[in-house]
């Protein structure tokens, strides 16, 4: 299952709909940091809010995408984390330490473009 990335403006965002293998969360990564610089998207966004748990691959593949992304000018925000899957990440440890994250994809929005008229994403 691969997971489409829709283009909105300059932000893009993929929204994650079921459990992905490590090749896939993989194939996300590269398919983002392509995107960003062949769009030249000032954001990502990766929504969760359909899975229940995030392991710690998964975890740290939504790190890897939000520090890349910001390596190539854009920033990046996890929208959706469910309750429980909060509460089993921080008792397993597993954290998104840099990574902005936001309740819904609504919020997520407005991050990304708060930051963006800010012009905080760019280290002058």
């Amino acid at each position: 299952m691969s997971v489409p990335i829709l283009k909105q403006g300059d932000v893009l965002i993929a929204s994650i709909q079921a459990a992905l293998s490590d090749r896939e969360l993989a194939q996300l990564h590269d398919a983002f940091a392509d995107q960003v610089g062949r769009f030249r998207s000032r954001g990502v966004i990766i929504d969760v809010t359909a899975l229940d748990v995030l392991d710690s691959f998964a975890t740290r593949t939504l790190r890897s995408i939000a520090y890349t992304a910001k390596l190539r000018g854009a920033n990046a925000v996890v929208v959706g984390i469910q309750p429980d899957v909060a509460f089993a990440m921080v008792q397993l440890g597993l954290s998104l330490e840099g990574v902005a994250t936001a309740l819904d994809l609504e919020e997520g929005l407005a991050y990304i473009r708060d930051v963006a008229k800010r012009g905080s994403h760019r280290v002058r």
